[in-house]
């Protein structure tokens, strides 16, 4: 089951590392004042714990906004399946 919430961006881990593009996070901090997120980032929930693998734009612009929440589409998933993403 998936579900949109919003989760403070302190409590997501992002364990791998993502290159940003400056130019497009500009225009995303643009679009987010002006009509707010319109795609929610993926995050998996495994035991408690929020992980996120992709949205690193829409995830680096909320941080450079000084926003303290994201909206999240949040998976539950179990620690097998955070393995996969993480090989």
């Amino acid at each position: 089951m998936v579900e949109i919430r919003e989760i403070p961006l302190a409590q997501i881990r992002r364990p791998l590392p993502r290159q940003t593009d400056p130019v497009k996070v500009q225009a995303l901090m643009a679009s987010i004042q002006e009509i707010g997120l319109q795609e929610p980032i993926e995050v998996l929930e495994v035991e408690g714990k929020y992980y996120s693998f992709s949205g690193c734009h829409r995830y680096e612009a909320f941080v450079r906004l000084g926003r303290d929440r994201i909206p999240c589409r949040v998976r539950r998933a179990t620690p097998a399946v955070l393995r996969l993403h993480l090989a």
